[in-house]
């Protein structure tokens, strides 16, 4: 199991709108091939800046069926009018866990 991260910065003024979107896009995650899941945070200190954590089975998972597919130009198209740059996304493995 993996994780996508994805920091998104988002337009001031936008910020409701795009979690709307966010909200819109859940089916698209939950239909996608090898997701576990996804959640979204936003910044305390900055409220432009979100976090989306989402949970692959593995990389082609995310990177090839998902991002090659009609959903995923289906969440561009919902939030992808609110970035303010372009989102910065990589993706992790666990290494520690505590509790």
């Amino acid at each position: 199991m993996i994780k996508e991260v994805a920091e998104l910065k988002i337009a001031a003024g936008m910020e409701q709108q795009f979690e709307a979107g966010v909200q819109q896009a859940i089916p698209l995650f939950k239909r996608a091939k090898g997701c576990h899941g996804m959640r979204m945070e936003r910044s305390v200190e900055e409220p432009g800046s979100y976090m989306l954590f989402v949970e692959w089975e593995s990389v082609d998972d995310h990177m090839v069926h998902f991002r090659g597919s009609e959903d995923f130009k289906e969440w561009r198209r919902l939030v992808g009018e609110f970035y303010s740059a372009p989102p910065r996304v990589f993706h992790t493995a666990s290494a520690v866990e505590g509790f």
